[in-house]
């Protein structure tokens, strides 16, 4: 009975809703820098990059929000899952950024949060469809996320001994089954100042224990499973 009365309330503040899940992220192909271009990477900084990155849409809530008694979001991120002409639906996002909701003994579970485009207002949806809403502060942003498909090759520079500079070769990839690879490489500029890696062609204009300058001939090669 009491459950039955909740409802009632809850409908009667904010009326009724259904979440949409009809959002995909988007993924970008990565290849950095341009070719033939005069680059300066300092120890540590990455030369060369190849991959996919994938942007969610995201909601970012800084602090707190109480909807009404029967809830409480919490600060951290929420991700997008759809949207109609007026609304857009989000759910916790994973990880230790992730917001995440709170709700009261006697609240009816929740399923989903949903904020209006064109207001800052934010809202919890139940499992009844009821929908309770309160004033925010949240923006909107992008956040890069590891997909099925991601993956990404880098050369990082590490310094120069000598003759020689430091570069090391990471690969990572969100494929269970490919763990991250890490080599480390040493290039003698005495012997040739064109340095080489899966593919990839560097021609090194100058080098010094802080920084080098280089052009990009050719990016990685890319496999069959990229």
């Amino acid at each position: 009975m009491k459950k039955l009365v909740l409802i009632g309330i809850i409908t009667a503040l904010s009326g009724c809703a259904s979440p949409d899940y009809n959002y995909e992220p988007t993924t970008t192909n990565i290849s950095e820098p341009p070719l033939d271009i005069v680059n300066i990477a300092y120890v540590g900084d990455t030369m060369l990059k190849l991959g996919n990155i994938t942007e969610h849409d995201a909601l970012y809530l800084p602090k707190k929000a109480s909807i009404t008694w029967a809830y409480d979001l919490m600060p951290g991120y929420y991700s997008k899952k759809g949207s109609d002409s007026n609304t857009e639906t989000y759910l916790p996002s994973k990880g230790e950024s992730g917001g995440s909701v709170d709700k009261a003994f006697l609240a009816d579970p929740w399923k989903a949060v949903m904020a209006y485009k064109d207001k800052p207002s934010i809202c919890i949806i139940t499992i009844f469809n009821a929908m309770v809403c309160t004033s925010a502060d949240f923006k909107r942003v992008k956040r890069p996320q590891l997909s099925d498909n991601s993956f990404q090759k880098t050369l990082i520079y590490n310094g120069k001994v000598g003759n020689k500079i430091d570069i090391s070769y990471r690969e990572i990839s969100n494929n269970t089954s490919q763990a991250a690879f890490n080599n480390n490489v040493e290039y003698d500029l005495k012997t040739s100042h064109t340095i080489g890696y899966k593919g990839a062609r560097i021609e090194v204009l100058q080098a010094t224990n802080e920084l080098i300058k280089y052009r990009v001939i050719r990016n990685f090669t890319k496999s069959n499973a990229e």
